[in-house]
C-alpha cells in the first residue's frame, strides 16, 4: 500500500473557521495516525475573495496548533509549488490535454447566450445548466474559432446517459444520475482553473491518497471522478465529514459571524481545549476519554468514529473542557496567561495579582471571564439589600446586620491580618453565637464583593483587600441594612 499522504488546502479569504481548522486536524490525524506524510496547499485561485495578510493567518494558526505539515509554499517539498496561483501553466495544459482525451471541450459561448438561455430554463422553471452547444462544434469550427481568437472556457464533457458512483469512507456508495451533472466550466477565460478542476489535478500530482473535506462537496464528488476516470488516474480514498451546526437548522458560518479559531483564542481559551473540542465534533474516540492532547488524538483517531450526523457546537461543553485545560496548567503558566485579564479588572496597585490568580485558577473556565469576576476588588459596587438573602444560608438583610455588627468588631482586633488569621477568628465567633458558619459567612462575603458570586469566600477576599478596605466595605453594608 502507498504512503498515506492527506492535504489541507484553504482558500486565503479570511479567518480560519473552526469547520476549517476541523478539517485540517482530521487530515493531519488520518495522516499521522498511518505514519503518513501532511501537505499544506494554499488554493487562490479564487483572486476576487483573497485577503490580504490570509496566508500568514493559516501559517500561524497551523503552527499555534501544532498542525505542522511536511510539505507546504513555506517549507518547500518534492511537489511544489504549493500556491494554486503558480501552478497556472499546468492547470492549462492539463485541460487542453483533457479536451484531446475527450473528457473536454472548447466553449466560445458569450455572457449574452449563457443569459438567454438561464433565462429561458427558469422561465420553463429547469434547473439551469449549460446546454452542450460547443460540445457539437466540428473540429473545423473549433480551430477557426481559436485562431480567430475568440475567447473561450473548457468545460468538462458529462456522459449524456447512464450514472457514475463513488465511494465514501463516511457516507458508503453514493450514485448520481449522469443527466443531473452540468458540463461545468474548468479553465475560465482568464486562465484560471475553477476549483473543481484545479484540486483534482493537485491531488493527482502531489499523490494524496485520502481526501478530507465537507460534506457539501459530496455533490461535486461524481464530477472529480470524471476527471480521474479521463484522466486513467487512481481515485483517491474520500472522507467527507458533517457540517458543524450552530443548532439543529444554522451551519456555523463565517458569513453570519460565527466565531473564527482566532475569535475563540482572543475570548480566552486556550489553543489546547479549541482543537480538543473541535476534535469531538463529528469524531467519537469511543470509551470515556475526552481529553485529549495532540500525541493522545494521533493514536486514538480512527475514521470509522467520525460520524454522518451533523455536529451541534456546543459553547457550554467548550467552556468546560477549557476550564478543565486551566486547572491543568501550573500556577505559573495561568498567571502568565491571567495577567493581561486581571489588570483589566483590576486597577488599583494595592492589589496583589499573584493572589487573585491564586483566586481565580480553580475557578475560572475562559481566561476572559476574568475581569467581570474580579471587578468589585477595586470599588464597592452599588447593591441592593435584598443581596443578603440566602435560602440556603438562611440569612436576610434583618440578621445579616446582626451578623455584620458582630464581625466589625472582630476584624478591628486582627493585626496579622491574614486568610488563616481571617479564618481563625470569625470560626470563633461563629462558636461563641453558636450560629451556622453561612450566617456570618454570607454576610461577610456579600459586605466585601456587594456581589451574589465571587471566585472566592470572604477570608480570601478580605485578605485581598486588606484590613482598612474590608472594615470600610463591612461598615457601608451596616449603614445599607440599618
Amino acid at each position: 500500500m502507498s504512503k498515506v499522504r492527506t492535504r489541507f488546502a484553504p482558500s486565503p479569504t479570511g479567518y480560519m473557521h473552526i469547520g476549517n481548522l476541523r478539517t485540517a486536524l482530521y487530515a493531519y490525524l488520518i495522516a499521522k495516525h498511518a505514519g503518513g506524510d501532511f501537505i499544506l496547499r494554499i488554493e487562490d485561485t479564487d483572486q476576487e475573495r483573497y485577503v490580504d495578510g490570509a496566508v500568514d493567518l493559516i501559517y500561524r494558526t497551523m503552527a499555534e496548533t501544532g498542525l505542522i505539515h511536511d510539505e507546504g509554499p513555506d517549507i518547500g517539498g518534492d511537489y511544489g509549488p504549493y500556491i494554486q496561483s503558480e501552478r497556472l501553466g499546468l492547470y492549462q495544459e492539463y485541460a487542453k490535454k483533457l479536451v484531446e482525451l475527450g473528457g473536454a471541450y472548447y466553449c466560445f459561448c458569450d455572457k449574452e447566450r449563457l443569459d438567454g438561455l438561464r433565462a429561458q430554463q427558469e422561465a420553463a422553471k429547469l434547473m439551469p445548466k449549460y446546454d452542450g452547444h460547443c460540445a457539437r462544434l466540428s473540429k473545423e469550427e473549433i480551430e477557426e474559432k481559436l485562431a480567430s481568437g475568440v475567447p473561450y472556457v473548457i468545460r468538462q464533457k458529462i456522459p449524456r446517459h447512464g450514472n457514475t458512483s463513488f465511494f465514501d469512507e463516511i457516507y458508503g456508495k453514493i450514485t448520481v444520475d449522469n443527466a443531473t451533472l452540468d458540463d461545468n466550466i474548468l479553465l475560465k477565460s482568464d486562465g484560471y482553473p475553477t476549483y473543481n478542476f484545479a484540486n483534482v489535478i493537485d491531488d493527482h500530482l502531489m499523490n494524496i491518497t485520502h481526501i478530507i473535506r465537507g460534506s457539501e462537496y459530496l455533490s461535486s464528488t461524481p464530477k472529480y471522478n470524471l476527471l480521474y476516470e479521463a484522466f486513467g488516474w487512481e481515485i483517491p480514498t474520500y472522507i467527507h465529514v458533517s457540517p458543524v451546526m450552530r443548532d439543529a437548522h444554522k451551519k456555523l458560518s463565517k458569513r453570519e459571524g460565527d466565531a473564527s479559531y482566532e475569535d475563540f483564542i482572543n475570548k480566552g481559551y486556550l489553543k489546547e481545549a479549541v482543537l480538543n473540542y473541535i476534535a469531538l465534533l463529528g469524531w467519537s474516540p469511543g470509551g470515556e476519554q475526552e481529553i485529549f492532547n495532540l500525541q493522545e488524538m494521533i493514536e486514538a483517531f480512527d475514521i470509522k468514529g467520525i460520524s454522518k450526523s451533523p455536529a451541534i457546537f456546543d459553547p457550554k461543553k467548550l467552556d468546560w473542557l477549557n476550564g478543565e485545560y486551566i486547572r491543568k496548567l501550573s500556577f505559573e503558566e495561568f498567571y502568565e496567561k491571567a495577567l493581561p485579564y486581571i489588570k483589566q479588572g483590576v486597577k488599583s496597585d494595592a492589589i496583589d495579582t499573584k493572589k487573585v490568580a491564586k483566586l481565580l485558577h480553580d475557578r475560572c473556565e475562559k481566561l476572559s471571564d476574568i475581569p467581570e469576576q474580579i471587578d468589585f476588588l477595586d470599588e464597592l459596587p452599588i447593591y441592593e439589600p435584598e443581596l443578603y438573602c440566602h435560602k440556603k444560608m438562611k440569612t436576610t438583610p434583618e440578621n445579616s446586620l446582626t451578623s455584620l455588627e458582630a464581625i466589625l468588631p472582630v476584624l478591628e482586633e486582627i493585626e496579622d491580618w491574614s486568610y488563616d488569621a481571617l479564618h481563625e477568628a470569625l470560626f470563633a465567633l461563629i462558636e461563641r453565637l453558636e450560629v451556622k458558619n453561612g450566617l456570618i459567612l454570607w454576610p461577610l462575603r456579600v459586605a466585601v464583593s456587594g456581589k451574589a458570586f465571587t471566585p472566592g469566600g470572604g477570608f480570601e477576599l478580605a485578605e485581598i483587600l486588606g484590613k482598612e478596605e474590608t472594615i470600610n466595605r463591612v461598615k457601608k453594608g451596616i449603614e445599607l441594612l440599618k
